[in-house]
């Protein structure tokens, strides 16, 4: 089954099955048997970050799905990602460093810085606040903490390296001093934020672009009563209902068929193994053209604790 999966090509070679089992907002103590159930249903390509503060978890799972026989490490694609208070430079490796011993690995398929913005180094302490509760920003450049995670490709410690959360402006400006190219940017995706400009123009600089929440995060805890919920959609509905398939299918095939990769969360295990079944039908041009139109700049994650920043990357973006 596992073999089926579509893979994308990196610019540096690299690939990556298009489909991935998004582990933020998982448990810890759900996301083991829910990594363990992917695995076992055919998933190759696991996204995690330190932030979710689950990776032990999804560790001992890869790590036992492995000792079954069930898969090699080789066979698998696993992400993390770089926290907010860990770019100054002669941090990001000791941060890389705990990621590999949460997991149980030698190296990473992929790791991204998770956000451009960085927060005061604080220690442990990942959100760290004044007496009135705002985020203590730090001004380290993540230009510089870019060239600290091109030292970790060269170490053989991570095999790619990406960013997530950048815009069009931040991914030129850094492209300008990078000696190792990100090759993906994971970034919200879905119709209501359809990312078609910044798709357009990372794809025209050898970038993939990774769609994270590509349902629409219906279980995040800010949302508000009434807020138009992506899942309940009359019009996706409708198309789900004439291929008989659910939306959340749809939404996951709607990024396939963009070339995005896409990696949808879930800890239930049927829901798991539903929206892995999506490679036995198409979304035509007329139902791909219908979902673009859905586009409202619905973003559910805008990172207002990062307000203020210099580095923000949704206030006076282009795209």
């Amino acid at each position: 089954m596992a073999s089926k999966m579509p893979h994308v090509k990196f610019a540096n070679g690299c690939e990556c099955p298009i489909l991935g089992l998004g582990t933020w907002k998982s448990k810890p103590g759900e996301v083991v048997q829910a990594v363990k159930d992917a695995i076992d249903i055919g998933y190759r390509h696991i996204d995690c970050a330190f932030l979710y503060g689950n990776e032990p978890e999804v560790g001992a799972a890869i790590g036992d799905k492995i000792k079954e026989g069930v898969v090699k490490r080789e066979e698998l694609f696993i992400t993390s990602k770089l926290w907010n208070t860990f770019h100054r430079p002669d941090l990001v490796k000791g941060a890389l460093m705990r990621t590999l011993k949460n997991l149980n690995l030698e190296y990473l398929d992929l790791y991204l810085m998770h956000w451009p913005q960085a927060y005061k180094e604080d220690g442990d302490w990942l959100f760290p606040t004044d007496e009135s509760g705002k985020i203590q920003f730090s001004d380290v450049d993540y230009v510089d903490t870019w060239k600290a995670m091109e030292h970790l490709v060269g170490e053989g410690l991570v095999r790619s390296i990406g960013i997530s959360n950048f815009n069009s402006k931040q991914v030129e400006r850094l492209l300008k001093s990078a000696t190792v190219k990100p090759v993906v940017n994971q970034v919200e995706c879905h119709p209501y934020l359809n990312q078609k400009r910044l798709q357009e123009f990372c794809e025209a600089r050898g970038i993939k672009l990774t769609a994270y929440s590509p349902l629409g995060s219906p279980d995040r805890p800010w949302a508000k009563p009434g807020e138009p919920q992506l899942m309940d959609d009359p019009k996706l509905k409708a198309i789900a209902d004439r291929l008989g398939k659910t939306v959340a299918q749809v939404l996951i095939r709607y990024q396939i068929e963009r070339g995005n990769i896409v990696i949808p969360k879930s800890v239930t295990k049927s829901r798991i193994q539903s929206n892995y079944q999506v490679l036995d039908f198409q979304l035509s041009a007329e139902d791909m053209q219908l979902i673009d139109t859905f586009d409202c700049n619905g973003r559910v994650l805008p990172m207002p604790s990062a307000a203020g920043h210099k580095y923000h990357p949704f206030e006076n973006e282009e795209f």
